[in-house]
């Protein structure tokens, strides 16, 4: 049995220590919000927090997660936190896939730095998004932190 605390919600899943916390997520859990894209931790649209952390959870064993797991059902449960607040306004989706990693990305970032810079944001965000809204993804981020473009 693993434990993980996820969303504020303890959970005891009984599951190989070694499966990826995605899998875990999406296949035990039914949250399917973290989305799978690479599979090899480069591409970020499995990206949650652990401990307020940026991880990729696709390469992540459960086993080894000790921490608190947030996702994108966890920051708000009608979608309301400022940062999906700010990608719908400034319509930062297109296909969508990739946009709960960037999301996550996004919120750490302002956590950590709430008055990003331009190359702040270039730092942090390397999740990949296939439909090139980069320079939505900055427009928003910078409309939660009050800064300009």
């Amino acid at each position: 049995m693993v434990k993980l605390d996820v969303n504020g919600r303890a959970h005891e899943i009984d599951v190989d220590p070694d499966t990826p916390l995605l899998w875990v997520l999406r296949e035990q859990l039914g949250m399917t919000g973290t989305k799978y894209g690479c599979g090899v931790a480069q591409c970020g649209a499995c990206t949650v927090h652990v401990d307020g952390q940026v991880t990729r959870s696709c390469q992540l064993p459960v086993g080894s997660v000790s921490g608190k797991v947030l996702t994108i059902e966890g920051l708000s449960p009608d979608s309301s936190h400022p940062v999906q607040a700010a990608w719908l306004a400034h319509q930062v989706p297109q296909c969508g896939y990739c946009q709960s990693g960037q999301i996550m990305a996004a919120v750490a970032l302002l956590n950590e730095k709430p008055q990003p810079t331009n190359d702040d944001i270039n730092e942090a965000m390397t999740n990949i998004c296939r439909c090139g809204t980069y320079q939505r993804i900055r427009v928003a981020i910078h409309s939660v932190a009050g800064g300009k473009a």
